[in-house]
């Protein structure tokens, strides 16, 4: 009888030692898919670490031209146009809320009435401010915003004023990227008479209103919805 029980808890023994190394087994196998996913997020979290900082640094350095921008232009009493860098006879705008510039031409300085296409005169102004894109703010994204009055189309051939505000543009914006802005940094659009800066109801508020607008971001944008 004593060898019989002796036999038993000999053969207990085994089925729990193999039952517990194959449950160390499982085990493993689990600490190393865990430790394996682990080791995913970890690099995805190092990697948005990294891409958030580059963001921020680059924000910082855009804040820091706005700031220099803004004590040339309190401190020294310049113009937002010499401060710029385009200089004087130029309308300039800044933005500080926005990290904008926005330099305004008029279109009878661009186009001809009812026309997309951009004079020959307006070379040298365009050049110019080509100039300072690309030697004070390279990489930087520009919008290119056509606008008219109201007064209908009635002699030419586009569709309405909206058409040729966006054709107007495109024209300002190609004549850029044909000379050296990046493609991927520009875009253009037409507002038409929508965003009237003037009275519509005055010759001088009509000649307002018809204008382009380059919109330079010293601060990136914030992403479009």
């Amino acid at each position: 009888m004593q060898v019989v029980h002796r036999k038993s808890i000999i053969a207990l023994v085994s089925v729990l030692s193999f039952a517990m190394l194959s449950g160390c087994t499982d085990y493993k196998k689990k600490y190393d898919y865990l430790n394996v996913e682990h080791q995913n997020l970890k690099g995805l979290y190092d990697r948005k670490v990294a891409d958030n900082q580059q963001m921020a640094d680059r924000i910082s350095q855009d804040q820091q031209t706005i700031d220099e921008l803004n004590r040339q232009i309190q401190q020294l009493n310049k113009t937002p146009a010499q401060a710029s860098g385009f200089g004087e006879g130029y309308d300039v705008k800044f933005d500080p809320a926005a990290g904008t510039i926005t330099v305004t031409l008029p279109n009878t300085l661009l186009f001809d009435s009812g026309k997309a296409t951009l004079k020959n005169a307006t070379i040298k102004e365009l050049d110019h401010i080509l100039s300072v894109l690309k030697q004070k703010y390279p990489e930087k994204e520009i919008d290119v915003v056509g606008h008219t009055d109201t007064d209908p189309i009635k002699k030419s051939s586009w569709k309405d004023n909206w058409e040729l505000s966006a054709q107007r543009a495109l024209s300002v914006a190609r004549y850029l990227t044909d000379h050296g802005v990046a493609e991927k940094l520009v875009e253009a659009s037409g507002c038409g008479s929508f965003r009237p800066i003037g009275p519509n109801t005055t010759v001088d508020g009509k000649a307002k209103n018809r204008r382009v607008e380059i919109v330079v971001y010293i601060r990136q944008r914030a992403p479009k919805a």
